[in-house]
């Protein structure tokens, strides 16, 4: 009698890896907003349960265990932990405190299921391809949807509706299109990236994101040193020269005329008067925040909720003090170990000498997208947005990645037959 086959086992790895994907493409390209229909369902929860479920079913059977996870996996997890303790005793709103926190916790899931699942740079850069090409796709969509629309507010959903949360979008992302463009084969390739980054281009000057451009001169200037001057491309110092020039000229209008607005005695026009208040209201909810910061150092005010405490309805434009008011003085703390682990990580990765030319390529990538970030973290609220914590994780992943294939060279070089030692007779 013929024996019966085994049933074979779902692949669980091949699984996990799959709703990663799906969070990734919810929370960066926002399907929700081009399919009507996909627009009624909480995508982003659903993605985010089916991860986490994920990340529970997959524990154990993955080459990374949770033993393995770096320092910045258990920084991340003591924010959130201390932001849940600073919701349950807020003295300003708990509920919505706790449910921010909640919505926030996602990054943690979704950090520790790329560090496990991840271990080919085939896989990382498919990660990071979902990241890149997402961001210049909202991008396109923004500017055919909102080309007459003031600062492109509210013309795609999410943390893209508002200017300054888009424009940090694509400073972070940007980096990563370059990277592609450089290690792309095809000449098509090479065209459809340059093609996104110029639209990320077009639709960050067009949001008029005064710390945007900021950031964007900052995180463009060393992208511009590691892969112009350093890596002896001076074709893309040119290019950038040119094309900028020409942007500004074409889409930069009314961001010059916000920059006008900050130091001019008198403003002219509707726009300037409203680029100016702006400018004067976030040096006044700069001062609530270190007035929280000073009456609740501990736990703060709960995540989220200075936007009530200020008394203005609007966050304080810097992560830092965003932080520190909404979880306190330990959280700050906290976020800042977390992010210069992402710095030790590439300083880390930049001292290995078999590095492959891809490699170094996607680690500048990875150093401009962290030094925008670092710029940018003082002119925007961007604490809880997932793309900087998602560039930490990438580092943490090629770093893990390096020591692993380290590790199986010198393993093998152990295996091969060689002189054996004497030893000296008695």
């Amino acid at each position: 009698m013929e024996a019966v086959s085994p049933v074979q086992k779902k692949d669980v790895l091949s699984g996990a890896f799959f709703w990663l994907t799906a969070f990734y493409v919810v929370y960066c390209a926002r399907p929700g907003d081009f399919f009507g229909i996909l627009g009624f369902l909480p995508l982003a929860k659903i993605t985010g349960l089916l991860a986490l479920l994920s990340l529970v079913f997959a524990a154990g059977k993955t080459p990374r265990r949770f033993k393995d996870l770096p320092k910045e996996a258990r920084y991340l997890l003591l924010i959130i932990a201390l932001l849940f303790a600073g919701a349950f005793l807020s003295p300003v709103w708990r509920g919505g405190a706790f449910f921010i926190t909640l919505d926030f916790a996602k990054c943690y899931v979704a950090w520790v299921l790329t560090f496990l699942l991840i271990t080919t740079l085939t896989r990382l850069k498919r990660i990071m391809f979902l990241q890149a090409a997402s961001v210049a796709l909202v991008s396109l969509v923004a500017i055919v949807k909102g080309h007459s629309v003031p600062r492109l507010n509210g013309v795609v959903g999410g943390f893209y509706s508002n200017p300054n949360d888009m424009a940090f979008a694509i400073v972070l992302s940007l980096p990563f299109c370059l990277a592609f463009v450089l290690t792309a084969k095809s000449g098509l390739r090479k065209a459809l990236w340059c093609f996104g980054m110029l639209m990320m281009a077009v639709a960050l000057l067009l949001t008029a994101s005064r710390a945007g451009f900021i950031d964007i001169l900052v995180a463009g200037a060393f992208c511009l040193w590691y892969f112009g001057v350093k890596g002896k491309r001076l074709y893309l110092i040119i290019a950038t020269a040119f094309f900028g020039a020409v942007l500004l000229l074409v889409a930069g209008r009314t961001l010059m005329r916000r920059f006008v607005a900050i130091s001019a005695e008198e403003v002219t026009t509707q726009q300037e008067e409203s680029a100016h208040e702006s400018f004067e209201e976030r040096k006044l909810l700069m001062g609530r925040a270190l007035n929280a910061i000073g009456h609740y150092p501990i736990l703060g005010v709960g995540a989220g909720d200075f936007i009530v405490y200020s008394g203005m309805w609007k966050d304080v434009h810097a992560s830092y003090l965003q932080i520190a008011a909404d979880g306190g003085i330990p959280v700050l703390i906290l976020y800042l170990l977390f992010f210069s682990r992402g710095f030790a990580n590439l300083k880390s990765l930049k001292r290995r000498k078999h590095l492959d030319s891809e490699t170094k390529v996607f680690v500048g990538a990875l150093m401009s997208s962290l030094v925008g970030f670092v710029v940018g973290a003082c002119f925007a609220p961007e604490a809880y947005q997932f793309f900087p914590y998602f560039t930490v994780c990438y580092t943490s992943v090629f770093l893990a990645m390096t020591k692993e294939r380290e590790d199986s060279v010198t393993s093998a070089t152990k295996m091969l037959p060689g002189p054996r030692p004497r030893f000296a007779q008695a």
